[in-house]
């Protein structure tokens, strides 16, 4: 990751192309940080406010469609994923199968919610909704609201405040995704229908 933040750095005019790059490669699970380009860009953008455009929409589009590039990946390929050493060192398919589980339990709600988790766990995420043939406009739908909404407050953030607000933010993050978990089990545990004797 220091050599590419270093590339992006030192080549400002080439920035977003570059950074719109590594974000579809991170789609196919090669180990390249979501949340790290959104600082990068945010940082930038406030540095070289010229290029806060090109960098919003470079880091969003990127984001986005590399949910899509995963979602098709576990779709198009299936089981003969884990057949490919590079992905299965990447997403267990023990993970994946935890992941699925909460999924068939918690619909939707799953994709909002896993959004704010770090890239292992969210890419294990939109594998699982190829890997179950999830309705792609349903996932499509679903992801880019929770994008959408993760990339500008982030994006947003880190644009005025930088460094100063990571540890918020991480920690804002894990008290999110625990809320949401909370919530969702109450709603189902009150909402689910009940067994026939």
């Amino acid at each position: 990751m220091e050599e590419l933040t270093h590339l992006i750095q030192t080549n400002i005019p080439y920035a977003p192309y570059i950074i719109f790059g590594a974000l579809m490669l991170a789609g196919l699970n090669i180990p390249i940080s979501e949340d790290a380009m959104l600082f990068v860009s945010a940082v930038l953008a406030s540095t070289y406010p010229d290029y806060l455009v090109q960098f919003f929409i470079a880091v969003y589009l990127g984001a986005y469609l590399s949910d899509l590039v995963c979602y098709w990946l576990g779709r198009i390929l299936g089981a003969k994923l884990f057949e490919i050493r590079f992905f299965a060192n990447r997403v267990s398919a023990q993970r994946i199968g935890k992941i699925h589980l909460f999924y068939e339990k918690h619909g939707l709600i799953t994709i909002l919610v896993g959004r704010f988790i770090p890239f292992g766990v969210r890419n294990g995420l939109f594998l699982t909704a190829g890997l179950g043939r999830m309705n792609f406009l349903k996932f499509a739908l679903a992801d880019l609201t929770a994008c959408t909404i993760t990339t500008i407050s982030y994006f947003s953030l880190y644009y005025h405040y930088g460094n100063s607000v990571i540890d918020y933010i991480k920690t804002g993050n894990k008290i999110v995704f625990a809320v949401a978990v909370t919530l969702t089990a109450i709603i189902y545990y009150l909402f689910k229908k009940p067994r026939r004797a």
